[in-house]
This record gives structure tokens, sequence and C-alpha cells, in this order.
């Protein structure tokens, strides 16, 4: 799941209101004045928009898809790109160190910068990585940033996917989008749901991932899952209540009521709150109420599969160059089994291919939702991945 109680995060120096419907590698438009001012940073917004920002800009919004657009003075978009082209594959942002030269766009000859794939837990959002990956950004400038809204979540809701609705399905819905995108990512982080998705991620592809590649598990174990003691949030029964509340609802405070009175915790019923979107357009009388931007139906079944999908397998004979980082939260909301610790420590022992592992580390002071509950100590603990894999690349360029 992703972080109750966390605020909003920002891509750059503004949040972005992003497109229901994604693209993933699109070609500008002849003609279309292709000028670009290049400067301290760039993302993609969801429709596959390139945007130029600086972090002292001022903001306007993006036609046609009305995500926030970032732009100072002396910068203009580059061109608009054909949206029907490449539609259908998930909604994702890019944000990018001010070092970086390349975008989606760009002569594909160019090689591209060290990428790093940031992956949500379920009822979440790329958005929870924002204000983090903004962070690595600003330290890592070298580094971009593909922050992904998974099947039946956020934007990618809307684009319709064939079932069934797992974690490999999942994992190769990613893999087909850094493909089109024609990225090689280096560090894969994933939160709990996304945790899984990573390892199945290694698990499908030879390639699109290069050698060496770090994956993040972060707060998930591969196998069984052992969520929620009693008298906490359960994921499971989250959802089955949310699918039987009406898709439409007043307020979202109609939304936090009926959760809290469900004995579901204040943090949980605001956060999921954060995924209804108004109706209609704000000052129109008809239909002013608020609908969720979420597949329930096939987060469902997505869940299920994170509960039945057992990836072991790729722990304990790791792919070669594959390097597996388990981080636990010191108050997770699921059980970390001690069986499962000490399987993990002997895979520590085993992997001894250079270039490939397995290690375990404890966030300290953090529940379940890490990178809400703890953002310093979890940058600290995944700064070492980005500055080893700079170094690498530093000598090997």
């Amino acid at each position: 799941m992703a972080a109750p109680g966390a605020p909003p995060p920002r891509a750059l120096s503004a949040e972005p209101r992003r497109a229901p419907l994604a693209v993933g590698l699109a070609a500008p438009r002849q003609g279309a004045g292709a000028r670009l001012s290049r400067s301290r940073q760039e993302i993609v917004c969801s429709r596959g928009q390139l945007i130029s920002a600086n972090f002292n800009s001022r903001s306007s919004p993006c036609p046609p898809c009305r995500c926030t657009q970032v732009a100072f003075a002396d910068t203009k978009i580059a061109y608009e790109p054909d949206v029907d082209k490449h539609a259908g594959v998930l909604a994702y942002e890019l944000v990018q160190g001010e070092l970086v030269q390349w975008n989606s766009f760009m002569d594909k000859s160019i090689p591209d910068p060290p990428t790093a794939v940031l992956l949500h837990g379920i009822l979440g959002s790329g958005k929870n990585w924002g204000s983090f990956a903004k962070r690595l950004a600003q330290e890592f400038p070298m580094w971009q940033f593909l922050l992904v809204d998974l099947r039946c979540h956020g934007d990618s809701a809307s684009i319709k996917k064939r079932g069934p609705h797992t974690v490999a399905s999942t994992a190769f819905d990613v893999l087909k989008l850094i493909g089109q995108l024609r990225l090689s990512p280096r560090v894969l982080v994933g939160h709990s749901f996304g945790g899984k998705v990573a390892l199945s991620m290694v698990e499908q592809a030879a390639k699109p991932l290069p050698r060496p590649v770090r994956v993040w598990v972060l707060d998930a174990t591969p196998g069984k899952v052992r969520a929620g003691l009693d008298g906490e949030d359960h994921p499971a029964e989250l959802i089955e209540f949310l699918r039987r509340m009406p898709r439409q609802v007043n307020s979202k405070q109609e939304v936090v009521d009926a959760l809290v009175k469900a004995k579901f915790s204040l943090d949980v019923a605001r956060w999921v709150a954060t995924n209804l979107r108004r109706s209609s357009p704000v000052g129109l009388r008809s239909s002013s109420g608020f609908s969720w931007i979420f597949d329930l139906n096939g987060i469902s079944e997505m869940y299920k599969s994170y509960e039945d999908t057992n990836l072991w397998r790729v722990v304990d004979d790791v792919p070669r160059g594959v390097h597996i980082n388990f981080l636990k939260a010191e108050r997770s909301l699921h059980r970390w089994a001690l069986e499962d610790l000490q399987r993990i420590h002997t895979a520590e022992e085993l992997a001894a291919d250079e270039g490939g592992g397995v290690e375990m580390h404890l966030l300290e002071d953090a529940g379940h939702w890490v990178h809400a509950d703890n953002p310093d100590g979890l940058f600290r603990i995944l700064s070492s991945t980005f500055r080893v894999e700079t170094s690498v690349r530093g000598v090997q360029d």
C-alpha cells in the first residue's frame, strides 16, 4: 500500500494534475518548431509532453492534459507530441537531475542516463514518490527517475488492461513501458506490492534490464504476505470495504467518516480519500460529487495475486549481475516471520557472484509507509546505491 498521511507529492516545484490517458514514446510533430531552452530540470508529463523547469519558476496549465507545467521566461515547450501514436501503455512521470541531457524525444543513438524506476504499492500511484524523486534528482543530478502509475491505479486506471491482474502482468506492463521509452534502468525501487513487481521484472526479462541492476524491495517479502495484526488496517479488508461503497460520493469527508466508523485508522481514511477526483468541473451544479480514480475490481485481483505470488526462487538463485536489497520497516504493518529473515540471510551468504548479491536492511522509526514515516532514513539508505552506480558508470565511461 502507499503512504497515508503523506502530503501530496510535488514533481519539481508544482503538483501536476495528471491526464487521464498516458503515452509512452512519442515523436515530435514535423514543423512544430522544436525549440528547447534547456536549463535546470526536465519532466515528462503523463501524456508524454516534455516540460522544462527551474526551481524558481512559475507554473501554468499545460494543454491539452492540464498537468501543471513549470516554465520560466526563456523556456518554451519544445513540441506537443502525437498523443495517440503510443497511447495505452502506462501513465508515468520522468523526473530528471539538472545534468541530464536526454529526453524520450531525442535521437535514440544518444545513450540514456542512469535511470531508476520507482513503483508504488496497492491503492497508491506514482505521485507517492514525487517529493522523494525530486530530492534524489537534486542530490544525484546525473540520474533520472521514472514514476509509474501501475495498472488499475491513478491515471493508468483509464487505460484498459486485459486480465488477469497479477504481479506478473503488472511487471510486464512496466517492462513494456521502459522498452518503449528505450530505457535501461539500473535501479528498481518497489514499495510493498511494487517490491514484488520489481522482483517479477527481474525474473521475466534479461532485457531491457542491464547488468548490474540493483533492486530494492521496501517492506515486502518474496513469498507469503502476513499483513495486518489484530486491530490494524488490513489491505484486503480495506479494498473490499471500498468496493461496497458508492462509486460516486458527495464529499471526501463522507468517505473518511465511513472508514473511521468501520474501524479503519484516520490516517488511512484520509489517505484513501486522496484517490477521489471531482466528477465534474468546479462550478457546475450538476454531478458535483467525487469518484474514484482507480479500478477497485482490478486492484482486488492484484492484491490477491500479491498474497499468492511466490518469488523466493529469484532470491534463492539470484541472476548474475543482480543485487537485491530488502528493507524492513521497524514498525512494519506486515509481519516478518523469522523464517523469512533467516532465508534472506542465507541468500546473502550464497549470492557470491560478482556484481550480484542479497542484502537486508532495517529502517528504524518507520511503519510500513517508509517514504512518509522516515524519508530521511530511507534517503540515507538508498543513497548508497546511487553513489555506487554513479561511480561504476563513471569508470565504465
